[in-house]
């Protein structure tokens, strides 16, 4: 990944020198980035890895599924607040996860923490079981485990 990334970088400073101006100008270089992207992308087979933008656009990805489950817990959570009586059964339960490694299992605690309704209260010693707090466990334990398993899907895009 960082010999694409440093190849294309070469193909961009390449791209400025070769259209001779008369000082640095930021659309040359972006241009230049552009172009040896492409470069890079057609020559991707000869690096034996993904295509390096491929990790940018899945952090995008993750992104944006995390902004669309705060906003649908959000409404769900605002609901609870404004309706006349609060019928909630808030409760405790177990999910075990695939991801391995510190950073892939705090992203996605942290993930699931920020959005209204869940906590993770607890991570193994292990790293592979969740304990998380959810407000009403009876009705929304389905779609906890649904947001679960898309952030993992999407956690690993970004890190594998």
């Amino acid at each position: 990944m960082a010999a694409q990334f440093l190849l294309n970088l070469f193909i961009a400073f390449l791209w400025v020198l070769l259209k001779d101006e008369d000082f640095l100008r930021f659309q040359t270089l972006v241009t230049g980035f552009i172009i040896g992207s492409f470069i890079v992308f057609m020559m991707r087979r000869f690096f034996g890895g993904r295509f390096y933008l491929h990790r940018l656009l899945s952090l995008i990805k993750l992104i944006l599924i995390f902004i669309s489950e705060i906003f649908q817990s959000s409404v769900v959570v605002i609901k609870h607040i404004i309706g006349p009586k609060i019928n909630i059964e808030p409760g405790i339960f177990t999910y075990k996860t695939i991801l391995r490694g510190d950073w892939e299992v705090t992203t996605l605690a942290l993930l699931l923490t920020l959005t209204p309704g869940s906590v993770v209260m607890e991570v193994n010693e292990e790293g592979d079981l969740f304990y998380i707090h959810a407000m009403d466990i009876k009705r929304y334990k389905g779609d906890l485990e649904r947001s679960l398993k898309t952030f993992e899907k999407a956690i690993m895009e970004v890190t594998r």
